[in-house]
Formats: structure tokens, sequence, C-alpha cells
């Protein structure tokens, strides 16, 4: 799906999706990354939910956002309150949704002026390496 360019193009914003992937300022991204508004797309070292560990939200909370929005794939899926812990502590919301879900929104928080990281799982394609 491609979406609507807004007034926000100077940010890091989704400017597409589809089930192999996801565009960030019509640039694609076939592997899991964490995207905030105004610094450069980075990978995230995760290719599926059931990987994620602390360590891999200790990557988001280093970069201190209000909210973080978790893109778990094709469904909605919830992540165990023990790996979020240390964003807990620190008053960061953490929000579940299915990766699509997770985009959009991401773009309206992000059009809002919050801070705002959206972290994607991208499972690596059948037969390709990441």
């Amino acid at each position: 799906m491609k979406l609507h360019a807004s007034s926000t193009q100077q940010y890091q914003t989704v400017t597409g999706y589809d089930e192999n992937g996801v565009e960030i300022n019509a640039q694609p991204y076939n592997y899991s990354l964490i995207v905030m508004p105004e610094t450069p797309p980075r990978a995230w070292e995760v290719t599926s939910f059931e990987e994620l560990t602390e360590a891999h939200f200790a990557q988001i909370l280093a970069d201190s956002p209000d909210v973080v929005i978790l893109g778990t794939g094709e469904r909605q899926r919830f992540v165990h309150p023990k790996l979020t812990a240390a964003l807990t502590m620190r008053r960061i919301g953490v929000e579940c949704m299915d990766s699509q879900a997770a985009c959009r929104t991401y773009n309206i928080l992000m059009g809002e002026g919050r801070k705002v990281t959206l972290a994607l799982i991208l499972a690596p394609a059948a037969g390709k390496a990441a």
C-alpha cells in the first residue's frame, strides 16, 4: 500500500508497505528496523517475534523516545512485560500492533511532533538471507 505525501517530508516517514517490506521516504527495506522521525532508519537485529530479548529493547531505550510502536508482523502479538521493563521504568510506553497498523500509527504520531520510535519486525523472505 502506498501512503500519501504530507508536510512531514523532512522526517523519516513510512511511504509504503506490503507483505515483503516497508518504504521509508520511498527507500525500500526488507529487514527489521528502527525508525525515528529525525534520524535515518537503522537495522534492528531481529528476524522474528519469538527471538525478542531485553537487549533488543535496550537499543531503543538508548534513544529515549516518548513511545515505541512495535510492529509484530502480519498479526498483533504482545511482548512479555519483562522484555520492556526498562522502558516502562522510564515511563516510555510500548504499543504492540500488526506491522501495517504500526506504520500508520507511527506516521500519525510523528506528524503530531511526538518523539516516537517505530520498531518493525520484518522476517526475511523465504529462501533469502537478511
